[in-house]
């Protein structure tokens, strides 16, 4: 009878233990696939937070070979004025915004004069809420060209004070503060028209404002 009951409380008790090995196998198995999943989902976070940072160094290598495709393209009078806004250091980031041509037929200059026109300050009023609604701190080259009508002196002076006016105006009117404005003039050594014709000159009588950040 006593070796019944003990035989009886044996079997109870590895019955139990086997019981708790196997609870205890599927516990194990249970941690070890909820570590595996955990591991998985980092590798997964890990390779998108490279693709991502692939994806992004691409987008800039593309931009910057947009940006110098662009810078190549400049005209003469932006890559001049560039120049000489990184020379001043006045320039945050290096780089042309547009540039603008007013040439006579939105800004007329009576011969031999450097007064704004209503046309021309027509023109100007546009531009300079073109240029307000920028939100980057800018700066602006004014250049004033003009025709070879006259000696290289006079042209040279006639370009300045035409390019001043624009400068005066933008600074009165519209309120542009004059610190960031500079004016040079090309006076009739960069034409883009022939000044054997009658329009090839007006195309010179010109204003060329560029603006840069």
């Amino acid at each position: 009878m006593n070796r019944r009951i003990v035989s009886i409380v044996m079997t109870a008790a590895t019955g139990a233990l086997l019981s708790g090995a196997c609870a205890t196998s599927k516990t194990v198995d249970q941690k070890i696939a909820e570590a595996q999943s955990r591991s998985d989902k980092k590798i997964d976070s890990v390779e998108t937070q490279v693709e991502s940072l692939q994806q992004g160094q691409k987008s800039l290598q593309d931009h910057q070979a947009a940006t110098d495709v662009k810078v190549d393209q400049l005209s003469r009078e932006a890559s001049d004025a560039l120049k000489r806004a990184q020379e001043a250091g006045v320039l945050a980031k290096g780089k042309v915004v547009f540039e603008q041509t007013f040439s006579e037929d939105r800004i007329r200059f009576k011969s031999g004069s450097y007064e704004l026109s209503s046309t021309a300050r027509t023109a100007l009023d546009d531009f300079g809420a073109k240029l307000k609604a920028l939100n980057e701190q800018y700066f602006v080259e004014i250049q004033g060209h003009t025709d070879d009508v006259g000696g290289s002196r006079y042209n040279d002076n006639l370009g300045q004070q035409r390019a001043d006016a624009v400068r005066r105006y933008l600074g009165r009117q519209q309120h542009i503060a004059l610190n960031r404005m500079s004016t040079i003039s090309y006076g009739d050594t960069l034409p883009v028209g022939k000044n054997k014709t009658k329009a090839g000159r007006a195309q010179n009588r010109r204003v060329v404002v560029v603006v840069l950040e």
